[in-house]
């Protein structure tokens, strides 16, 4: 059925299609923009009231097309109650009851008698309003404002202008675009959006179809693309096919293509740049395994979108697939040609692997100091000694070997400057373990070299030896304190030196590896190695690391207040805080935490708001003279041994535990004693009492942060 022009129907509902159909759409951003231009219209269409808030939204995305369809779409929207608020009564009438210019040109500009106002209260006072029934929109008038608004709030990566037909006209988009359908079930909806105008003809496959497809309603988009277009419009399930394939080809040959968040990715972008999917199987020469696996699956992966095939123990075989968007009966002319292309790509990955072989990694150390590293800290050569002297350090203090952490930081960086690492940056750390073996250095150090870069993200894996974790530590504690010792501090949401992520992996590495270092002496020696080449900014770089500790463990499942009951302590030994935080979860769940914790509060609020508050160093027995007093004054003196014993032995449960003892003798010590009394020293030895016991509540924690 060929599709009619829309025609004025306000009580007509049916599915609504629009596609814009474009020159190849960049594929790294296809799914976002696929998804952000269906939202973008059904956003537009609901707030129009032509959809409903749960209206079904289909969403499809290919490299040539851009489409949405939303079901039950009104041509018209209802009509909807209009309330304008005027001026209050006081303002409106005057002093006999007459109205008042103010309301008078109010009630013009709505164009209402005074007799068709009404008075209601605002809340506050009375005022006049106005009532009114305004029609609802209509479908054809703002399709394309709905269209335009969510072009434009596109994510798109860099937006082209060019020229339409006119030779005059200059627009801008992602991509030039060549036709635009607008359907509203069997009808086309007039509209003219990036100079093209709406119809109800799409395109199928570039080479496997008959080109201009009518459509004859919107139910039928992907039928008609899909049967006679050869093109899977919906993005989602173009790379489930895509999947299955490939699970299936690599099955038939008793093997897989890996797992991760790489293949993840290699998946999404083949999804975007084919509309028709089909699998087929390359090989290349088994001589080129002599490479190091990583470097073939890399240029297969990165350069040709190829997907690598391993063995049942993940060892790389000379074989891959390939997606291709082509589906033939004889598929080798695909084949062969992609095999062509990729045997000059490992062939390079040979020569430089070769090549790099030939210099050793403790060669390339002096080439260190004419790259440069930051232009305010130095070349890179400068960086290693840094790294170096930071290392060393950190091994003296974790009892591990200093000489291996001393080799490994001497060579960590030099495959920077091997061919390989050149043409593919990705592979550095690996490849220099790789070089590390080939010159004989000691496996550990060749494990560090490859390990120092991680944890390179959230769920990375940590350094798996004791070399490397020191290596991966001494490099973030480097670039941590170089950048902040120069004031290149993240702003907002940029951090171009990624120093949140290095943080956030110097965090993980104590905590997770539970490494009992002083943040205090790491940063200290951090900043150490720069000399007078950067500012002292320990406090600031130490705030830093704890706001991130936070976010860390919040995200990790701790409550607010019970992060922030041992993060805002600062603790200095951050492998010992995930211990706090279970025994002050622990504690939190007593039934007599919340009246501690409040008088703790309490306590740190007196002592604050007192001149010279518990200064002294011990409270005065002596002076003790009320029951209630000398009875917290015994508590705390039982309690304070205990307490020493469970904190040697970082039992911090049963420490927190045991102040539970002190809520009898604190309740009555508030009920009964006035702290302030009129007695500078009975006052004074009150406040250093009060003082011994929110230090003794507060070992493990700042347990005032549990109060509601």
């Amino acid at each position: 059925m060929t599709a009619a022009l829309l025609s004025a129907s306000p009580a007509t509902t049916a599915p609504l299609l629009v596609e814009l159909f474009t020159e190849e759409l960049p594929p790294k951003a296809l799914a976002r923009l696929g998804e952000a231009f269906a939202e973008g219209v059904a956003d537009g269409l609901r707030s129009r009231g032509l959809a409903a808030a749960d209206a079904r939204v289909e969403r499809f995305a290919t490299p040539r097309r851009l489409a949405v369809r939303v079901h039950d779409v009104l041509s018209q929207a209802p009509d909807r109650q209009v309330e304008q608020k005027g001026p209050s009564v006081k303002v409106g009438l005057d002093a006999n009851g007459m109205p008042t210019q103010a309301l008078l040109k109010w009630a013009e500009r709505q164009g209402a008698s005074l007799d068709r106002l009404e008075r209601a209260s605002d809340g506050k006072q009375d005022c006049f309003w106005y009532r009114s029934t305004a029609p609802g929109d209509i479908l054809e008038a703002a399709i394309v404002a709905i269209i335009e608004t969510a072009l434009g709030r596109l994510p798109i990566p860099k937006v082209m202008q060019y020229q339409l037909a006119d030779g005059q006209t200059t627009v801008g988009f992602v991509r030039p675009a060549h036709g635009l359908v607008v359907l509203h079930g069997d009808r086309v909806v007039p509209a003219t959006v990036l100079g093209v105008h709406a119809g109800s003809i799409t395109h199928g496959h570039r080479f496997q179809s008959p080109g201009a497809l009518e459509l004859p309603d919107a139910l039928s988009y992907e039928s008609v693309l899909r049967e006679r277009g050869r093109v899977l419009a919906s993005f989602d399930a173009r790379r489930a096919r895509i999947a299955s394939l490939l699970r299936e080809r690599a099955a038939g040959l008793g093997a897989s293509i890996g797992e991760g968040d790489t293949v993840e990715a290699l998946l999404d972008e083949v999804t975007a740049l084919v509309e028709w999917p089909a699998v087929y199987v390359g090989e290349f020469e088994s001589e080129f395994l002599q490479v190091p696996p990583e470097c073939l699956i890399l240029t297969m992966r990165t350069n040709q979108k190829y997907f690598p095939l391993f063995d049942a123990s993940g060892k790389l075989l000379p074989k891959f697939l390939l997606v291709s968007n082509m589906e033939v009966d004889d598929p080798s002319f695909i084949v062969d040609g992609n095999q062509r292309v990729v045997r000059p790509r490992l062939a390079d990955a040979r020569f430089f692997f070769e090549q790099d072989l030939k210099v050793t990694l403790e060669s390339r150390v002096p080439r260190l100091a004419s790259v440069v590293y930051h232009a305010r800290l130095g070349s890179q050569g400068e960086r290693v000694e840094r790294v170096r002297a930071i290392a060393r350090a950190i091994a003296g203090m974790l009892g591990a070997d200093a000489a291996l952490a001393d080799r490994a930081a001497l060579l960590a960086k030099t495959d920077l400057l091997t061919g390989m690492v050149g043409e593919f940056p990705e592979l550095q750390g690996i490849m220099g373990a790789y070089y590390a073996r080939h010159d004989g250095e000691p496996e550990e150090v060749a494990v560090a070299i490859r390990e120092h870069y991680q944890p390179r993200f959230a769920g990375d894996a940590l350094p798996s030896q004791r070399t490397g974790l020191v290596l991966a530590m001494a490099d973030k504690l480097e670039t941590l304190a170089g950048l902040f010792g120069i004031g290149q501090l993240p702003t907002g949401d940029k951090d171009p030196f990624a120093l949140r992520r290095h943080a956030l992996g110097l965090i993980r590495m104590l905590v997770e590896a539970k490494l009992a270092l002083s943040l205090d002496a790491l940063l200290r020696c951090a900043f150490a190695s720069f000399g007078d080449k950067v500012s002292d900014a320990r406090d600031t770089l130490a705030g830093f690391i704890h706001d991130r500790l936070a976010g860390w463990l919040r995200e990790g499942g701790f409550s607010a207040q019970e992060v922030a009951a041992v993060v805002d302590q600062r603790p200095d030994d951050l492998s010992e805080v995930p211990a706090r935080l279970q025994a002050v979860r622990a504690f939190s769940a007593l039934p007599e935490a919340e009246a501690l914790a409040a008088a703790n509060k309490r306590i740190g609020n007196i002592l604050r708001k007192a001149e010279g508050a518990g200064e002294a160093v011990r409270f005065d027995a002596a002076l003790l003279a009320e029951p209630a007093e000398l009875a917290l004054a015994e508590t705390i003196a039982t309690l304070a041994p205990k307490v020493d014993d469970a904190m040697r032995a970082a039992d911090y449960g049963a420490a927190l535990a045991l102040m539970a003892q002190a809520r009898g003798p604190v309740d009555s010590f508030f009920d009964q004693v006035m702290v302030m009394a009129d007695d500078p020293a009975v006052r004074a030895n009150r406040l250093a009492l009060l003082s011994t016991l929110r230090g003794l509540m507060n070992r493990v924690a700042d347990i005032s942060r549990l109060s509601v």
